[in-house]
């Protein structure tokens, strides 16, 4: 009876999804995966951020090496590569070239990152001492070295996740694809709350605790996703061969896209390591409180650029598929519109209540890490459009433009963070650094894809809503520095329950505000929102 039932919720949750409610429920579990990501900075800066600022920059140091390799070789490269190509086959009928297509390149990926794993074992000495690392103690440098080692097999978890996801997602299964980020960090968390006490095994002490209690939670959270990635693959039928299919047709054309998305994504992400690199050098603590202040602006960046985008990439595979370049380009902007409309609230509400946000994962707060947020709120804005602004162009399978437009805005971030460093701004410099290569990067893509659509993506009404939503951000923007003039962060507000209530209230204020602008500026996006309002209000009333 229970295998019956546990059938019937995967049979439940594997639906087909529509845009709309594959973007709720992206948006729902990535606001979940934030805020178990909060909790568990929260745990980790309490333990370790102020009594051994060391260890927990080396603990940072330490998962650069291993992210990187997983960016660079799976991640988004292998997302936007192989769900075109995925979905042309299922598309047209042919499931046996979609099965082949999805072995190989499950298959592949898991070789290619079991191999950097082991590299990543065998040089993590080098990697910290030279690349990540150089400004650490030599205590610190150690820990990180180990802690390199036991993170290293994450690339090789990761990519088998990340294909078995995509999968899903190509087919617009998309409920235990956004479990897995949820399920990683609670992974971490046991690290945090066990592991750290140490492990006994029928009362031998296999393992004495310490933060690198916490290195091993990293891989235990990999291995739950892992898991709950096969369990999202029941009723798809696929049908895995321990092979891979070189001649098959579609893992061809995803050799080739795939370089070209590979190479953006590790330059894009050389920017962190030298990010690392030179926070590293700031004294103890700053790399974890450049780092914290980073995690806190791509929170929003997921929740709203990376779900909404995510929701309707498949959409817009579907419509260049189909030849339809006018409707392809209508969504485009809806989507376009709708992140904007998003991020201009969110980012006036975590510039001026960044002090309060801080303070959820640290107690007490943190000036540095504020101090850095601050200066990446224009990085918030920019990233969440770039993740529309590259998917318009990889839905058409061209990954080469923007790894070109990468190089040129990654190399002006690298530049300008190291011009800022050598001029001793600091810590700030390095996000200052960050936000104007952001901007840059998504003026560029879309001044191409308005040049390619001539001149019919970005039309005239959108530019007037646009305009629009500007003036509406500026009186959100006035709301919220007003709120927070009003409940003002006191000296004594060092505890979660007494900043969360005011952050609340200015949160609430600013976007009601925000609401409000938008009605009277009669902009499209606010519809929905007061159609919700009206049923909820008006439910019981004929």
């Amino acid at each position: 009876m229970k295998r019956i039932r546990f059938k019937s919720v995967v049979a439940l949750a594997n639906m087909k999804m529509s845009v709309k409610t594959a973007a709720v429920v992206l948006a729902s579990s990535t606001l979940v995966s934030a805020l178990l990501g909060i909790f568990r900075d929260r745990l980790l800066n309490s333990y370790y951020l102020d009594t051994y600022p060391t260890g927990i920059d080396a603990y940072t140091a330490a998962f650069t090496i291993p992210d990187f390799m997983f960016f660079i070789l799976t991640s988004g490269a292998l997302a936007v590569s192989f769900i075109p190509v995925f979905n042309q086959r299922l598309v047209s009928g042919n499931k046996d070239s979609a099965w082949k297509l999805s072995s190989s390149i499950l298959n592949l990926m898991a070789l290619v990152t079991l191999i950097a794993s082991v590299l990543i074992m065998i040089f993590a000495e080098p990697l910290v001492r030279y690349v990540v690392g150089p400004g650490l103690d030599e205590s610190g440098t150690l820990l990180a070295i180990n802690m390199m080692r036991v993170i290293a097999i994450n690339p090789f978890l990761f990519s088998i996740s990340t294909v078995l996801c995509s999968m899903q997602q190509a087919v617009g299964r998309f409920v235990f694809y956004a479990l897995a980020p949820a399920l990683y960090n609670i992974g971490i968390l046991v690290g945090i709350t066990c592991f750290t006490n140490g492990i006994n095994l029928f009362g031998w002490q296999i393992f004495e605790g310490g933060i690198m209690g916490v290195a091993l939670g990293v891989v235990f959270g990999a291995i739950l996703q892992v898991m709950v990635s096969i369990i999202g693959l029941f009723g798809l039928g696929f049908d895995y061969e321990f092979k891979i299919h070189w001649k098959n047709q579609g893992f061809r054309s995803i050799l080739k896209l795939l370089p070209a998305r590979s190479l953006d994504q590790g330059i894009d992400y050389a920017n962190t390591i030298v990010s690392t690199n030179l926070s590293s050098r700031m004294g103890a603590g700053a790399l974890r409180s450049f780092q914290q202040a980073t995690n806190l602006h791509t929170m929003p960046v997921n929740l709203i650029g990376v779900a909404i985008s995510t929701a309707f990439f498949p959409q817009l595979t579907e419509e260049i598929g189909e030849g339809n370049e006018e409707k392809f380009n209508s969504t485009f902007r809806t989507a376009l519109r709708m992140i904007i409309w998003i991020a201009l609230p969110v980012s006036a509400v975590s510039f001026f209540g960044r002090g309060y946000v801080v303070n959820f994962v640290k107690n007490g707060g943190d000036k540095l890490i504020a101090s850095i947020l601050a200066t990446l709120i224009l990085s918030i804005f920019a990233r969440c459009i770039f993740h529309i602004a590259s998917r318009g162009f990889y839905a058409k399978q061209d990954t080469r433009t923007p790894f070109i437009v990468s190089i040129v805005a990654i190399g002006a971030t690298i530049g300008l963070s190291i011009l800022f460093y050598a001029l001793g701004f600091g810590t700030s410099g390095l996000g200052w650094a960050q936000s104007l290569g952001a901007i840059l990067e998504i003026l560029i893509l879309l001044i191409i894809l308005q040049a390619r659509s001539k001149g019919k993506l970005i039309n005239k009404e959108f530019v007037v809503a646009f305009i629009k939503m500007l003036a509406a951000g500026f009186i959100t923007s006035c709301v919220a520095y007003s709120m927070t003039k009003f409940l003002p962060l006191m000296a004594t507000d060092n505890s979660f329950l007494a900043t969360f209530p005011k952050f609340c209230i200015i949160t609430a204020a600013s976007f009601v505000a925000y609401v409000l602008a938008s009605y009277f500026l009669n902009l499209q996006e606010i519809q929905p929102v007061i159609e919700k309002i009206k049923q909820i209000v008006f439910r019981n009333t004929k």
